[in-house]
């Protein structure tokens, strides 16, 4: 028996373990858990709410809510919303109904993974949410304003959990190689590593921290240096949900870097996409958004140069296409910014839809046949390249009755100087055209 009992404990998973028991064991999320912080209070008052827990993996969501069931000896039910449906809410629901009676105890319901269940499933706590029968307790790696219905978001308060620091990994470092690895000597360049691997995830410092004790004693080998943990760890991208938050906010970064023209920062920020695994064609048209969003004819090669960047990866794959596409993201952010193409059309398509649906000038239409001619259409349209300079001076080209409108306004950064300059001479030619008029 007791042979059975040893095998069991050492199958379970090193991040079980040592799940903390106490509060003041949790590591991290200070401003929440700190002195006259949301949670500590909320422990402290002895009033427990229903919330959501929202933030990457391994920052302590699961244990926050099993410390809650602890604290405020309430029944600890938990669900995976990846792997539960309306019949499982329905179970939990019987079994909270059924410790309530029998015991008088209440129930903490955990949902992990709770954006992964539809709106009726959603649906299905709200009754029991509000008449208490349950606290409901939600986790997600996902902004629940976007995947949490309004009705149960609005029944419960929502805590950001946020990244673990390399601080807070190097204190739980230390936990684990006080108790668990006493017997191994990892140098302080390993134990670097291993937290930079670790990625802020307190987890999968756990389960790296496992799979090294259990390799060190599989090779008889006490003294951990950086190049074991290097052979040892097989690739490991850096966290980097495709779908989820982490993957706009870094999309996002990446755009705004381009922006700010620092060319460091949109390499990097381009790098750590491509390092979690980011589909780099997908990279290369947010690089296109870039280019005629924020540079524009500022420099009309921008656009050309990313889009050779695109078909230079679709030809060579990676990582050689790779290094196009970054050559692409530098000369973005180091080119000269304007935004006027982007205001202009966005004005445009603002404009077309809260106006009337004008004619095409009778000047401006095509005629094609001679009956068409003989009636007019195409009349006195000036061919500009018969005029003066090649421009038509003081022409309409807008509908007829149609105000006066300025769409595109080019700035003065880059080769849209020379288009503003060019414009202004042409709109005084217009102007000298309709004084003499």
């Amino acid at each position: 028996m007791t042979d059975l009992f040893e095998k069991q404990e050492i199958s379970t998973p090193l991040a079980e373990q040592l799940r903390p028991q106490k509060l003041e064991d949790v590591i991290g999320q200070a401003h929440l858990l700190g002195v006259g912080k949301p949670l500590s209070i909320m422990f402290k008052s002895g009033k427990l709410h229903s919330m959501i827990l929202w933030g990457p993996p391994g920052t302590g969501k699961t244990t926050l809510a099993r410390l809650m069931a602890l604290e405020f000896d309430a029944k600890f039910i938990a669900l995976s919303a990846a792997f539960s449906g309306v019949k499982d809410i329905r179970n939990a629901i019987e079994m909270a109904q059924v410790t309530l009676q029998q015991s008088n105890q209440h129930t903490i319901l955990f949902v992990d993974e709770v954006h992964r269940f539809n709106k009726s499933q959603q649906d299905a706590f709200l009754p029991y949410v509000e008449n208490g029968l349950v606290t409901f307790v939600g986790a997600t790696t996902e902004n629940p304003s976007f995947e949490v219905n309004n009705a149960l978001l609005s029944r419960a308060h929502v805590y950001i959990l946020k990244t673990l620091s390399e601080h807070d990994l190097a204190i739980l470092f230390d936990r684990v190689r006080d108790s668990v690895l006493k017997k191994l000597h990892l140098s302080n360049d390993a134990k670097r590593l291993l937290i930079g691997f670790a990625d802020g995830d307190a987890r999968r410092l756990l389960n790296l921290l496992e799979q090294t004790k259990v390799t060190a004693e599989t090779e008889k080998i006490v003294d951990i240096s950086v190049d074991f943990v290097r052979n040892m760890l097989s690739y490991n991208s850096h966290r980097f949900n495709r779908n989820g938050d982490e993957f706009h906010d870094q999309i996002s970064a990446l755009h705004k870097s381009i922006r700010g023209s620092d060319p460091d920062a949109a390499l990097y920020w381009m790098c750590r996409m491509l390092d979690g695994g980011a589909d780099p064609l997908y990279i290369g048209r947010r690089l296109i958004r870039a280019a005629t969003e924020d540079i524009g004819l500022a420099d009309p090669r921008a656009l050309q140069i990313t889009s050779n960047a695109c078909a230079a990866f679709e030809r060579l794959g990676s990582p050689e296409g790779e290094l196009a596409l970054a050559q692409a993201a530098l000369y973005l952010a180091c080119a000269p910014k304007s935004n006027s193409s982007y205001l202009a059309y966005n004005k445009t398509r603002s404009l077309i839809s809260n106006d009337k649906s004008r004619p095409v000038p009778n000047h401006l239409r095509n005629a094609p046949t001679k009956l068409m001619k003989e009636l007019g259409v195409g009349h006195k349209y000036r061919y500009s390249h018969d005029d003066v300079e090649a421009y038509s001076a003081g022409e309409n080209y807008f509908p007829t009755g149609m105000p006066d409108v300025k769409l595109y306004m080019p700035t003065v950064h880059g080769f849209e100087k020379k288009i503003s300059e060019k414009l202004a001479y042409l709109r005084k030619l217009d102007k000298k055209i309709k004084n003499d008029a």
